[in-house]
């Protein structure tokens, strides 16, 4: 492998595991990525009560909060539409089309880890130490769960 492949390998498998890393933090199942039209608004919604929860926000981090909470709610939304093109389309597509559907999905991805790191900057920068403690455990649980998934799904 040249090291232009190797360069794209390892910039693909970086994008793939941040899409993964969102898709574990809001409840998005990797079945986003294939044609299962299962809506994501529930599961979206379960996340973020349990987020809520576990990272023990306070009533002065509600407004920051509710932002992210937002974030949330916009990415399972725009993963709905595209999971749900996807599974409309999937008997007729050729594999051009597919390629280009993977692909809105995994933008679709990306941009919302950027929308999500942005909204949840500021909330992280006021939480306690304890807090703090908590978010990075949990955030590393969620990597670490998305990209088990990734090597189960590659066998």
């Amino acid at each position: 492998m040249n090291s232009s492949q190797q360069r794209f390998t390892r910039r693909s498998g970086k994008t793939w595991a941040m899409a993964c890393l969102l898709a574990g933090l809001t409840g998005l199942p990797q079945a986003a990525f294939s044609a299962d039209p299962d809506p994501q608004s529930d599961r979206a919604e379960q996340r973020i009560k349990s987020l809520h929860a576990q990272l023990k926000i306070t009533e002065a981090q509600e407004g920051a909060w509710s932002t992210v909470a937002q974030v949330m709610r916009d990415d399972a939304k725009a993963m709905d539409g595209l999971t749900q093109a996807r599974h409309d389309h999937a008997q007729t597509m050729t594999a051009v089309d597919d390629l280009k559907s993977y692909s809105e999905v995994t933008d679709a991805h990306a941009q919302g880890l950027h929308k999500l790191t942005d909204a949840f900057t500021p909330l992280y920068a006021s939480f306690s130490d304890a807090q703090r403690k908590e978010a990075d455990q949990v955030f590393r649980n969620a990597a670490h769960h998305a990209m088990a998934h990734k090597t189960a799904g590659a066998r």
